[in-house]
């Protein structure tokens, strides 16, 4: 049995003073000893944390028992050591970066697509009238994805809203929306209703609830996740690689992020550019002064940087 867990939620549900929220779960957590990044926000909460099985318990039952956070649904995974070196817990504008904070275009609480279950959306993704559409980023999903998807050209999902029109094709077609844990399509799917697309559905638990659920069939190599861990598997049936060196073209299923931190591209570099450039993206990046040690892992601790007045950050 491994010795630690992984949980990974989110929750869109209004919280009052959500600085101040932020402040105070930033101290309960570091009581229970765990590690892990957790975005507030006055739309509710994003998390991954880790810890010990029993550190993990209290924690969902903590929030189980706030009225607030009653229905979150965790993604737990067990681990071989923590998935974080530090516990961060920061107040934002939103959980997920999107720019669509209008409440009266986009609430996550009233409308959405529809929830699909993973064996659900398995049996609905071949189907002739469906369109499977990942929402993520680009090095997200040069990483891995699912077969067929149509891929946006987005650097960070705020970049999504511009690609709409880029969609309009598609608005006579089931929409199958995914991301790797279900929040950016709470209002990715949420925006496409709004632009007049009928018929959309998301994968309810995102890629990481269909690996548990549904043996991960017919995703194409490895997802993406926000710790050190950087990329898990997902295909327990027909598993394959589709990523490749961003240096040499060579198929490796191994994301990275660059040693110069001015550049901290997330790119995928296989083991033996990764030596020669010592974890970086190209050679200019392996002159700068503050290239960081590369160690094999192509993971960082972020260093703090001077924030607003108005944020709440703790660590």
């Amino acid at each position: 049995m491994k010795r630690y867990q992984t949980i990974l939620y989110y929750c869109y549900s209004h919280i009052a003073d959500a600085e101040q929220f932020a402040a105070d779960h930033l101290k309960f957590c570091k009581s229970l000893d765990l590690v892990g990044r957790i975005i507030v926000a006055d739309e509710g909460l994003n998390g991954t944390v880790s810890g010990v099985p029993e550190s993990c318990e209290a924690y969902m039952k903590a929030l189980h028992t706030d009225e607030r956070f009653a229905k979150t649904e965790f993604k737990i995974d067990e681990v071989e050591e923590p998935s974080f070196l530090k516990m961060h817990c920061r107040y934002k504008s939103e959980i997920v970066h999107s720019g669509l904070r209008d409440t009266s275009i986009i609430n996550p609480n009233e409308k959405t697509g529809k929830h699909l279950e993973p064996a659900d959306f398995m049996a609905m993704k071949d189907d002739e009238d469906v369109v499977i559409l990942d929402v993520r980023s680009n090095y997200e999903h040069n990483l891995g994805k699912f077969k067929n998807a149509i891929t946006l050209d987005i650097e960070n999902f705020r970049d999504f809203p511009e690609q709409i029109n880029q969609l309009a094709q598609y608005k006579d077609k089931k929409i199958l929306t995914y991301c790797t844990g279900g929040i950016k399509c709470e209002k990715a799917s949420a925006l496409l209703l709004h632009h007049g697309f009928n018929d959309v559905y998301q994968l309810h638990g995102g890629i990481i609830k269909y690996g548990k659920e549904a043996g991960g069939k017919d995703f194409e190599g490895k997802c993406y996740v926000f710790d050190n861990r950087i990329a898990v598997d997902v295909n327990q049936i027909n598993p394959t690689i589709v990523s490749v060196c961003y240096n040499c073209g060579k198929t490796t299923p191994k994301m990275i992020n660059c040693a110069n931190p001015e550049c901290n591209e997330h790119i995928t570099q296989c083991d033996d550019c990764g030596e020669e450039l010592q974890g970086c993206c190209s050679t200019a990046c392996t002159t700068n002064p503050r290239k960081r040690q590369y160690d094999g892992t192509g993971y960082y601790v972020k260093v703090p940087q001077p924030v607003a007045k108005k944020v709440a950050i703790v660590g």
